[in-house]
């Protein structure tokens, strides 16, 4: 780019999945070819690196429902296209408790799919058939069957997922989800938008102006440059906030650091069909006295010695010929700084490790012996207070946002980039995209609505 002042019809602030996304979609839903794409990274190298790669249909609310729904279904369409470069699977999200009548949890099913509970939803106790429970016997998506299949027959639990701990009571196995290869997503997308005329800057957006079209000022190496752009959509992620302030605005997110550990499963504790496992349930770490006082004793770590709320999950990792395995557990609730240093957790291995235990025993075989190259890492969840994305338009006319995506940007990021391309070029958004966007805000109803929800579907 020239310092003379290239002009494009849109300037996407931030190369993750979500930029990538709108900007495909531009291309793809309204033939815009000009496009800039602005980042001082490489494409998908922040946040997106960092994702768990799962998706999932179920949320306790059925706008997130629908939404995720059409993502799913957009990212269907880039698999068929593809040839499923995206490497798409479809095991499910098994959800699951020690709790053998968990109403609430059965209530937030129904909630979240709306008037379709009756059809997609399937109970299995001890009076069920257990052939009326079909297993994931194929991780095709081609071939997974919708809905959910609770399972409150211990019985049966056991003989479909024997690597649980024995007092697992209900299993809800969520079937239209899976995972994919986030990056492969983005490169496929990154790619159309090349081949549509579409360009990369390689630099950090430092002030914007309005003047007509907007006048961005791009530090790039030893030079500042710009780019004048009719529209522009901020899509930085965790820096979603400093956009917004070059604008003279604010938007109402905080980043959390949430952290993974993967390894390879050398003992074969982890089957390989095993779908994406959450356990719901919260838990005491299992500490030897000894290893409770020592921690006890500091600040820092004391709060391991205590109550700890559920959401540990599981899942193999990498293709089912392979080896690895991925943990995590979202259980971090303090904003912090994306501008500083990563905030991890030398000790989190061992207590991601310590509690995915209580689910899956033959895990204790590595506590305290982590196979030599595990992979510790971490990145930010950037969310607002109900764990609502942002989509649509910004208070400046011509700017917009997509971003606050917490820790599902991979599995929303197609329905993202469409909803905010119809936005931008002023077509015709999804029935609950305002219910995305800013405007939400201005609902008292919804608002209400949403903080009275027992669950923000974080996991």
């Amino acid at each position: 780019m020239s310092a003379s002042g290239d002009h494009v019809e849109v300037a996407v602030i931030g190369a993750g999945n979500i930029g990538l996304a709108v900007a495909y979609y531009l291309v793809r839903k309204y033939g815009v070819s000009r496009i800039a794409l602005i980042d001082p990274r490489d494409p998908m190298s922040l946040t997106s690196a960092q994702s768990g790669e799962n998706y999932r249909n179920w949320w306790p609310h059925p706008v997130m429902t629908a939404y995720t729904d059409d993502s799913i279904r957009l990212m269907e369409e880039i698999a068929r296209e593809s040839g499923n470069r995206i490497n798409m699977t479809r095991r499910g999200y098994a959800l699951v408790t020690r709790r053998s009548d968990p109403a609430d949890l059965v209530e937030d099913l129904y909630r979240g799919y709306a008037g379709q509970g009756e059809r997609v939803i399937r109970i299995h106790d001890s009076g069920s058939p257990h052939a009326a429970y079909r297993p994931a016997v194929s991780a095709a998506w081609e071939d997974a069957p919708e809905g959910v299949d609770v399972l409150c027959d211990q019985e049966l639990i056991r003989k479909t997922f024997p690597a649980y701990a024995r007092d697992v009571a209900t299993v809800l196995h969520i079937r239209r989800a899976g995972s994919i290869s986030g990056q492969q997503l983005g490169q496929f997308m990154l790619e159309a938008v090349r081949s549509a005329g579409g360009w990369l800057i390689r630099g950090e957006v430092v002030g914007a102006e309005r003047a007509g079209p907007f006048a961005l000022s791009i530090a790039s190496g030893d030079e500042t440059v710009r780019l004048c752009a009719e529209r522009v959509v901020n899509a930085a992620g965790p820096f979603l906030k400093d956009v917004a302030r070059l604008l003279g605005e604010d938007l109402p997110v905080s980043c959390v650091y949430q952290q993974k550990v993967a390894f390879e499963d050398r003992e074969g504790a982890v089957p390989r069909n095993l779908p994406f496992t959450i356990d719901l349930d919260g838990q005491e770490l299992d500490w030897t006295d000894e290893e409770r006082a020592i921690l006890a004793e500091d600040p820092a770590t004391a709060r391991l010695t205590q109550f700890i709320a559920g959401g540990i999950h599981c899942r193999p990792d990498g293709a089912e010929s392979g080896k690895w395995v991925k943990l995590g557990w979202a259980f971090n609730e303090r904003a912090g700084d994306p501008h500083g240093p990563e905030p991890a957790d030398d000790h989190f291995p061992d207590i991601v490790l310590r509690a995915a235990c209580r689910l899956q025993p033959a895990l204790r075989a590595y506590v305290g012996r982590l196979p030599r190259g595990a992979h510790h890492y971490g990145g930010y969840y950037t969310m607002t207070g109900e764990n609502w994305p942002l989509i649509g338009p910004m208070a400046t006319p011509g700017v917009f946002v997509a971003g606050a995506l917490s820790g599902f940007g991979t599995m929303a990021a197609c329905a993202t980039g469409s909803i905010c391309a119809d936005w931008i070029m002023g077509g015709q958004p999804a029935p609950y995209a305002r219910m995305l966007s800013l405007d939400r805000y201005r609902d008292p109803e919804l608002m209400a609505e949403l903080a009275g929800l027992q669950s923000r579907g974080v996991l």
